[in-house]
């Protein structure tokens, strides 16, 4: 359950749905499984697992969702062999070109074939919303799969007032002046990471890993102008993670100090485990993101939603 990543995203007007009022909501789009004719379902599940029938968990004034996506698997490489061979054999029965339109439709007639005997995999994506402090977060390493979500809620909320907060000052320039004068704030740590750009368009991109970032390496190519626009860092000895320029966060570790609170929480009952990890998650995520913004100068103040 513990977030590997964080897409956030900041509520225009305030959400003011209960708990049970959501989960309402959120019933009016429930996963299903894909029928044999189509290509994929997205829905609501449990956040707390399978088995589990609750679409909405609950903990401190926080409120977990996940939505399940299933997609059938048809290879390109399969559909464009059978098409082929279709396309082939049909120019040589009738004695003329296949057109465009035709080829379509051919494609289509391919691919229904085969969509019943399709494998399909399926992905879970966990969220939370934190209406006190305004964010809708989601574990996604991916901004369109985290789009894909923000879609869904807004389908079974009617509504989704929302934007991708900006801070004050520009994010790049940040972690440049603080790989470039080693201003780094107190609480956070700079790692052995970064991806380095240069201003201009397309522009070339370093790379280093496992590397000393306050290395004479690192300084020649900020000096040259390169901005950092990836930078692993750990906060206060309870994060570690990798920071981009849009301010999303990849990689994240919940290092041994929080791992250690959570376990101070004996037993072996998954609802109290999992209300209880995500009780210190939220609280401890609440608490990074004001201050990460604080390092970034603030947050710019969002237009009102009308």
């Amino acid at each position: 359950m513990w977030f590997k990543n964080l897409h956030f995203y900041r509520f225009i007007k305030p959400f003011t749905l209960s708990a049970e009022q959501l989960e309402a909501e959120l019933g009016k789009n429930c996963f299903r499984r894909c029928g044999s004719q189509e290509l994929g379902s997205y829905g609501w599940v449990s956040p707390l697992g399978r088995g589990a029938d609750a679409l909405l968990h609950a903990a401190n004034g926080y409120l977990m969702v996940a939505a399940c996506k299933e997609e059938k698997i048809l290879p390109g490489a399969v559909v464009n062999e059978i098409l082929g061979e279709r396309v082939a054999e049909l120019e040589e029965q009738q004695m003329r070109r296949v057109h465009s339109k035709e080829r379509a439709e051919l494609r289509d007639q391919v691919i229904n074939e085969l969509l019943p005997r399709a494998f399909s995999r399926t992905q879970r994506m966990h969220a939370y919303i934190a209406p006190q402090q305004g964010y809708l977060i989601i574990d996604s390493a991916s901004s369109k799969k985290a789009e894909e979500l923000t879609v869904l809620l807004r389908k079974s909320l009617g509504s989704l007032p929302i934007a991708l907060p900006e801070s004050n000052e520009n994010p790049v320039a940040v972690m440049t002046r603080w790989l470039t004068d080693g201003d780094c704030p107190a609480d956070f740590t700079l790692e052995s990471e970064c991806e380095l750009r240069s201003p201009e368009e397309e522009g070339g991109i370093v790379r280093c890993r496992r590397q000393n970032l306050e290395s004479q390496e690192i300084q020649s190519h900020l000096e040259a102008g390169k901005g950092v626009i990836r930078l692993a860092l750990s906060w206060n000895d309870r994060l570690s993670f990798v920071l981009d320029e849009s301010l999303a966060i990849k990689r994240l570790k919940f290092l041994d100090i929080i791992q250690e609170q959570a376990a101070e929480v004996e037993t072996d009952d998954a609802v109290v485990r999992f209300d209880a990890d995500f009780s210190i998650m939220s609280l401890e995520l609440s608490a990074f993101i004001d201050r990460l913004f604080a390092v970034m100068g603030g947050e710019k103040p969002l237009p009102s939603d009308g």
